[in-house]
């Protein structure tokens, strides 16, 4: 006798994964299994078996087929540090970038994340809905199947809730899976300059409450710098939000050797996020709290930056970090985590080994999904990519392209996409 199944994944060269159900971190970042010619089962959107096409047809009755065409099958990618609610683009400040002008410069002019704020401040909600499902869109066409998704440029009380509804709705509407942060504090509005305190009460005393009561949020975030929120002010917001049920991140030490790292590992952060400023003592204390470091490699080529986050080190440290893009209009205007992949490779001297556990497990591990998601391994939700490749490695060895040719989301097939060929006279 047969089982039903949904779908066979069959005619890969290759299936590459990281296994299990926590972040893996020091020599495991790198323990990738690969089988060779394996085909997966998949069945009421999780994975039901993996092993050869042969085995599998003998146990199954498939309804549907998917091939792989000769390419490699990975975990679907997990983007763990993105903003994609916004209105308008800001491709002016990369201009700006490109003739000397800083960050903290362009930020103190009015621009940076205040040139956002005014742009979703303007918008209505359908117009911030019609812009998010097309960046859902095109995360899927770019392999990735789930993504942490920030407020942040609303930074009122009705605007960071209606950032906050407008990824409720697209995760209704769309399959993408998304992981919602409030992130209220990644600046202090034009109308609180002078009144930084005042900002923060409003966002403890009724911004964090009303966004819990509403169950908008699984995180609340922080951009912890010298220019915006300090240490006190990052404690307090974190540790209100921790009493009301939310989770931690942060990002920390981004531009400055704040001490943000060890805050987040006080806080017992689930993760931190950037930390190009890291110091040997916060590498040190996220390693003793088990805190994810997040790893957003293409900003600091955007901001024409040379400090790198200490990678490696924290890799020997055994840390276990994870792979982001930080997807945003301003400093990382990208939404492919191949291209995350490659400069972790190519700046942060990751192997491809490590840069796939990194934007897979670790990613999920980082938000509370690992057991579910981030692994190609019986029980787990059926989430996968079919690269045109053969082989995993060419994630971080072959660039300017887009290597997905399919995507499965719980067992769905999502996204697919004919493989060019040449025209020939």
């Amino acid at each position: 006798m047969t089982e039903r199944a949904d779908l066979l994944v069959r005619g890969a060269a290759s299936v590459a994964t990281a296994r299990g159900a926590r972040a893996l971190g020091g020599r495991d970042l790198g323990r990738v299994e690969t089988a060779a010619g394996a085909a997966l089962a998949l069945h009421d959107g999780r994975i039901a078996a993996v092993g050869p096409e042969s085995e599998l047809r003998a146990r199954y009755a498939f309804s549907a087929e998917l091939d792989a065409g000769g390419g490699t099958v990975v975990p679907g990618f997990v983007d763990a540090h993105t903003h994609p609610v916004f209105h308008g683009t800001r491709e002016d400040e990369f201009e700006q970038r490109t003739r000397g002008r800083t960050y903290v410069e362009i930020a103190a002019a009015g621009g940076g994340i205040l040139s956002s704020v005014r742009g979703v401040r303007a918008a209505s909600k359908e117009e911030l809905l019609a812009g998010l499902l097309a960046r859902l869109d095109r995360f899927l066409v770019l392999g990735t199947t789930t993504i942490e998704a920030k407020s942040g440029y609303g930074l009122s009380l009705e605007d960071e809730l209606k950032c906050l509804e407008v990824l409720a709705e697209a995760s209704r509407l769309h399959p993408v899976e998304i992981v919602p942060t409030f992130l209220g504090a990644h600046d202090f509005p034009p109308e609180f300059r002078d009144r930084r305190g005042a900002y923060v009460d409003l966002l403890v005393e009724e911004m964090l409450p009303r966004v819990a009561e509403a169950g908008l949020a699984e995180y609340c975030d922080a951009f912890t710098e010298a220019h915006t929120f300090g240490l006190a002010d990052t404690r307090r917001i974190m540790e209100r939000a921790r009493s009301l049920g939310l989770g931690v991140r942060l990002h920390a030490d981004q531009l400055t050797a704040l001490g943000g790292a060890e805050l987040a590992a006080e806080l017992g952060a689930a993760s931190a996020d950037h930390l190009e400023f890291v110091s040997e003592r916060g590498i040190e204390a996220l390693g003793r709290a088990g805190v994810v470091p997040v790893l957003c490699p293409t900003v600091p080529v955007v901001l024409r930056v040379e400090r790198e986050v200490p990678a490696r080190r924290m890799i020997d440290a055994g840390l276990a970090p994870a792979l982001a893009t930080d997807f945003n209009p301003g400093s990382s205007y990208s939404q492919s985590m191949p291209a995350a992949i490659l400069f972790a490779a190519l700046r942060l001297r990751l192997s491809a080994d490590e840069c796939l556990t990194a934007c897979t497990l670790n990613a999920a591990a980082s938000l509370g999904r690992a057991e579910r998601l981030g692994t190609l391994e019986p029980g787990k939700q059926a989430d996968l990519v079919v690269l045109d490749a053969p082989n995993h490695r060419f994630l971080a060895y072959e660039f300017g392209w887009n290597p997905v040719r399919a995507v499965v989301k719980a067992g769905r097939v999502v996204h697919t996409r004919g493989v060019p060929r040449p025209v020939l006279a």
